[in-house]
């Protein structure tokens, strides 16, 4: 299958882009997709590490299975006062 993710804040600047897209087989999960874009962009994995994902503007956990149709979005911690 293949996911368009979203990427925002520093996973986009590192990314060069607001989106990746990932070839996945059927039956992927959040955690395996989560992998996958460590692979690819090895410089945020400690961040993708700490990151929350959201499916169909849901967030989820690692177990979550995927289906092609799916939306998904990496969305990184946010701090401030």
């Amino acid at each position: 299958m293949t996911l368009t993710v979203k990427l925002f804040a520093a996973l986009r600047d590192l990314a060069g882009s607001d989106t990746v897209t990932v070839v996945l087989p059927d039956g992927t999960t959040v955690g395996a997709l989560r992998l996958e874009l460590g692979n690819r962009l090895p410089l945020a994995r400690s961040l993708l590490a700490r990151s929350a994902v959201a499916v169909n503007h849901d967030t989820t956990d690692d177990e979550h299975v995927l289906a092609p149709a799916d939306e998904c979005a990496v969305i990184p911690p946010v701090s401030g006062g």
